[in-house]
């Protein structure tokens, strides 16, 4: 059995979530853009389906990917590098269409007969956005949107959230560009939620959620970066100095 949660009431200590399903904490009739904040300050995310209510986690351990830490292969690092100067071709651009890399993301994926990124949770996080605290990425080929990711932003702590590609390596850049970016803005922990195989090639690593949660208490009390700004130019003039 898990909590409950009626309109208004807070969250329970995440210490108080299953072992089995791992990190399953509480449930919940909605999904607000308040409710969401909360969450993810207290180290909280939500995963569930459409036929489900708003059931909300968090796993121990936790996988988190550290931007210093972030790993590419030989061939990506060149075609970064390649990408430094701007053009038409291959553009990556921060802010540009965060509903429409969402709903990017919400398709559903070889193997699935649907998706955890439900119309509810689209209007909540792009409310978010609206209020400067969740921001995408997006990867550009030729004018179409080849690729991209989302997620969350309090003080310097970023939460990911999905990601997705319509052109081998386009989520990669896009991720990069993130990495790149939280780098010069001394942002240490990017939330990756849950462990897998391709984030764990990337770099990625488990925590424990002891260790997760007190880093992010500090985090996000830090100031914010100044998105606004950083979406004023294209994010591929951050790969001028990949090494």
């Amino acid at each position: 059995m898990i909590p409950w949660l009626r309109p208004g009431e807070g969250f329970p200590p995440v210490a108080q979530a299953l072992a089995h399903p791992n990190g399953l904490l509480c449930a919940s009739a909605e999904v607000t853009p308040a409710r969401l904040v909360e969450a993810y300050g207290a180290g909280i995310f939500p995963w569930y389906s459409a036929d489900e209510p708003v059931l909300w986690w968090s796993p121990d351990p936790r996988m988190v990917l550290r931007p210093a830490e972030f790993r590419v292969s030989r061939s990506l690092g060149k075609l970064l590098k390649r990408l430094a100067a701007p053009e038409p071709g291959f553009t990556v651009t921060l802010d540009a269409q965060f509903e429409q890399v969402m709903r990017e993301c919400s398709a559903p994926r070889p193997g699935q007969d649907g998706t955890w990124i439900t119309e509810p949770m689209l209007r909540a996080y792009a409310e978010l956005h609206q209020r400067g605290l969740a921001h995408s990425v997006e990867v550009w080929r030729d004018g179409l949107l080849a690729g991209g990711l989302y997620g969350v932003a309090l003080g310097r702590m970023f939460y990911g959230e999905s990601m997705f590609t319509r052109v081998t390596d386009a989520s990669k850049i896009a991720l990069a560009a993130l990495v790149r970016l939280l780098l010069e803005e001394k942002v240490a922990v990017i939330d990756c939620q849950q462990n897998t195989s391709h984030l764990a090639s990337l770099g990625a690593t488990e925590v424990s959620r002891a260790q997760f949660c007190a880093h992010l208490a500090q985090a996000v009390r830090q100031p914010p970066i100044d998105w606004a700004a950083r979406a004023a130019r294209p994010l591929n003039l951050l790969f001028a100095t990949w090494s």
